[in-house]
């Protein structure tokens, strides 16, 4: 009872973490720009990387100022934003390219649901990324960390916001330094395709880690469970909780995109945006697996647990069987009659201890003939 009060209020105190600091915005008009996040990084880091089919570009960019030279260029430009608690440089990127302020407000509040919007002259798609923590302190701890992840989708130019400073889209950009092909010729809707991929793809190596940690508590199972392997399951489900509330509406996000008629995606890319959405599909297939996976290993360890209990109370029971013959026969000798018949007799106290030790003999190998042991 005690544990099961535990893992409620610790399950109450991740959901109350999980949108600490909303009460900031309450009372303030729709559309103020306040960060609203569990990442605080110190400083905002800008990469761009600008390409066409036969140039690229990495230059380095210290105020938002210096994005205005790229549009007059014939070029794909991504902006990619690390660290959104300078609030001053989302402002200016939404003035400079005039995006709507509630979009904003969005972005810079990271407990949105995944969500698809359309504009006249941009798109906005928000989703959450998903990586392991790190394990090299404890193999055996799971934690994932949540990174809200907005892009916006424009004419020539396609921004992401990130809460933190990570090399999630490193081999995205390493295709770009070495490709000449497909994503070098095509528009900012390829582009989208690519930053949605990697986000995707990335819950895959989640799900592996998560596939490990099952598979070692089922090998636990088996072996010598205790009260450590059930909180471990719990854990692993209270994870399982946020990472479905995650991903599965990204489902939903992607069929939008597919169903979407917007100036920015052509229909030679939609078979990519396809693909993406048949990860996302078995991505949600897989989580729910686990969801009953994990439900089946907690049913497993109630049994493993009632086993170990019934073994031991038939030990008890066997030996207490042994003993109730003899405490009789002892009960009956200590009484304190004057005239029992065998009390006087020579031999009585030897046939006593013969009895003593028959009498078990004979119920142990009876209790193994029935193999009760």
């Amino acid at each position: 009872m005690e544990y099961e009060r535990k893992v409620c209020l610790q399950r109450e105190s991740v959901m109350l973490d999980s949108y600490s600091g909303i009460s900031k915005k309450v009372g303030m008009p729709p559309g103020s720009l306040i960060h609203v996040g569990d990442f605080d990084e110190d400083d905002t880091r800008i990469s761009v990387v600008d390409y066409c089919h036969g140039d690229l570009e990495e230059p380095v960019v210290e105020t938002v100022e210096d994005l205005l030279k790229f549009r007059e260029k014939d070029s794909i430009t991504w902006v990619c934003l690390e660290g959104l608690k300078n609030v001053e440089i989302t402002e200016q990127i939404g003035k400079l390219f005039d995006i709507h302020p509630l979009v904003l407000e969005d972005i810079l509040n990271t407990h949105q649901r995944p969500k698809f919007e359309e504009y006249d002259d941009y798109l906005y798609i928000v989703l959450k990324g998903l990586t392991v923590a790190d394990e090299s302190v404890d193999p055996e701890d799971f934690e994932v960390h949540y990174e809200q992840i907005s892009i916006l989708v424009l004419n020539d130019f396609v921004f992401t916001f990130k809460e933190r400073k990570d090399e999630l889209f490193l081999p995205l950009i390493q295709r770009i330094r070495n490709s000449s092909g497909r994503i070098r010729t095509l528009g900012t809707d390829y582009l989208t395709y690519g930053i949605l991929d990697t986000i995707v793809d990335q819950n895959f190596v989640l799900l592996d880690t998560m596939d490990e940690r099952v598979d070692a508590i089922e090998e636990e199972l088996l072996d010598d469970p205790d009260s450590g392997t059930l909180a471990t399951i719990q854990r692993l489900k209270r994870e399982l909780i946020d990472i479905r509330r995650a991903t599965s509406p990204q489902r939903e996000l992607v069929a939008a995109i597919l169903r979407s008629d917007h100036q920015l995606f052509s229909e030679k890319v939609d078979i990519y945006f396809r693909d993406v959405y048949d990860h996302v599909l078995r991505i949600n297939e897989s989580v729910d697996s686990y969801r009953d996976m994990l439900a089946g290993l907690l049913d497993i360890y109630v049994s493993s647990i009632s086993n170990k209990m019934n073994e031991v109370m038939k030990i008890l029971t066997v030996f207490a069987s042994i003993f109730i013959p003899l405490t009789f026969i002892a009960g009956i000798y200590g009484m304190n009659f004057e005239y029992m018949p065998e009390l006087k007799w020579k031999w009585a106290y030897p046939t006593l201890w013969l009895a003593f030790v028959t009498i078990p003999a004979v119920l142990l190998i009876y209790f193994k003939k029935k193999k009760w042991l």
